[in-house]
C-alpha cells in the first residue's frame, strides 16, 4: 500500500465508499481525536479477526466500538444505569469508554470472551460522518482499537498508521487522513457495571468530571475487567524509556518548555502545556525510532487529570516492548 492510497480527502463520496467498505468485512483506518483506530464493522467476526492478525493483538483483548450516538447503547448494552446515561449526555462525543454488560449484539470476538462491552462516541468530523454513513447502510458499530501494532506507540496521524501497518494492510483496506489527533492519548475507559464509576484507564475525562457529572464518587475498587492498554508494557517504541532523570548526550528527550536541554541531548518535544505534551507525546517517541535515538529521557507533567493519563501511559511506555 503506498500512501497515495490514503483519502485525504475525505469527501461524502469517500466517506460512502469506506462505509460499503466496511459492510464487505474490510479494514477502515478512521481518525479520531484521541489516536487512529483500525476499523472493522463491529458484528462480522471475519473481519474483526484481522484486527486482531494486523495488530498482532491477542484474542482475549476486546475492542471498543465507536457508535454514532448514544441513542445506539441499548443495541449493545443491558442494564445501563442512570450514572452512564448522565456520562454519556455530558461527554459524547468524546474521548470516553463506557464499559456496560453487553447485549446479544456484542459478541464473545469483539468483548475478548468476557460479559461486558466498551463503547464510545468520538468526538471527530471524519470518524463521526463515518459511523453515520455506516448506520444509513445498517452498520451498528465500528469495532476500532488503536492503529498500531500490538504494544507499539499509538498512531495520532495516517502518515504514522501508514508507517506502522503499512506492510500489514490489504491493497483494498483504507486510511482515511483527518489531520493530527486533537488529544493524543487513548480515552478514559469507565467501568459502568456496578453501583458507582470506576475509571479503568485514565484519559482527558478525570474523576473530578465523573463524579461531577454523576453526583456519585468514582470507585476504587479493583476490578476483574480486562480492556486496552492495560498490560504493564505497552505504548513503547523500540527506543528504551526512562522516567524523571537529566538525559545524557545523545539520549532524546521529552519535557516541559521550561526544562532546559543539556548540550549534546536531542530535544523531541518541548510542549508548553499539560494538553499540547498530550498530543504530541506519541508523535515525539515515533520521532526518536526514525532518528535512530536508542535511548529516551521524558521529565513526567505533574499534576492531576491529563497529566496523570500522560503518566500512566509513560510508565507502561519505560516497561519497554
Amino acid at each position: 500500500m503506498t500512501s497515495g492510497e490514503f483519502v485525504s480527502n475525505c469527501t461524502a463520496d469517500a466517506l460512502s465508499s469506506a462505509a460499503q467498505l466496511l459492510k464487505a468485512g474490510g479494514l477502515v483506518t478512521l481518525p479520531t481525536e484521541t489516536v487512529y483506530g483500525l476499523g472493522a464493522d463491529a458484528t462480522n467476526q471475519a473481519a474483526v479477526s484481522r484486527i486482531y492478525k494486523v495488530k498482532g493483538r491477542p484474542a482475549d483483548h476486546p475492542l471498543i466500538v465507536h457508535i454514532y450516538s448514544m441513542q445506539s447503547l441499548g443495541e449493545w448494552a443491558d442494564e445501563i444505569p442512570s450514572y452512564a446515561i448522565s456520562l454519556a449526555r455530558d461527554f459524547w462525543p468524546g474521548p470516553m469508554t463506557l464499559v456496560l454488560k453487553r447485549s446479544m449484539l456484542a459478541e464473545d470476538f469483539v468483548t475478548g470472551g468476557q460479559p461486558t462491552v466498551g463503547l464510545r462516541v468520538p468526538d471527530h468530523v471524519v470518524a463521526l460522518a463515518l459511523l453515520s454513513a455506516f448506520e444509513k447502510i445498517g452498520g451498528k458499530g465500528i469495532a476500532a482499537p488503536s492503529a498500531n501494532r500490538f504494544g507499539h506507540v499509538s498512531p495520532t496521524t495516517a502518515q504514522a498508521v501508514q508507517e506502522e501497518l503499512g506492510e500489514y494492510l490489504d491493497s483494498t483496506d483504507l486510511i482515511l487522513d483527518g489531520g493530527p489527533s486533537s488529544v493524543g492519548v487513548e480515552s478514559t475507559i469507565i467501568d459502568c457495571t456496578s453501583g458507582a464509576p470506576r475509571i479503568l484507564r485514565p484519559g482527558a475525562i478525570t474523576g473530578e468530571m465523573i463524579e461531577t457529572s454523576t453526583g456519585l464518587k468514582v470507585s476504587t475498587t479493583v476490578s476483574d475487567i480486562r480492556v486496552s492498554g492495560s498490560l504493564e508494557n505497552h505504548y513503547s517504541p523500540a527506543a528504551t524509556v526512562s522516567l524523571n532523570r537529566i538525559p545524557e548526550s545523545g539520549e532524546g528527550f521529552i519535557a516541559l518548555s521550561e526544562e532546559q536541554t543539556p548540550n549534546g541531548v536531542i530535544r523531541l518535544a518541548s510542549p508548553n502545556s499539560v494538553e499540547e505534551f498530550a498530543r504530541l507525546m506519541y508523535s515525539a517517541l515515533r520521532d526518536a525510532d526514525a532518528k535512530g535515538v536508542k535511548s529516551v529521557v521524558v521529565i513526567e507533567p505533574i499534576g492531576d487529570g491529563l497529566a496523570l493519563a500522560i503518566r500512566d501511559r509513560l510508565m507502561r511506555a519505560s516497561k519497554g516492548r
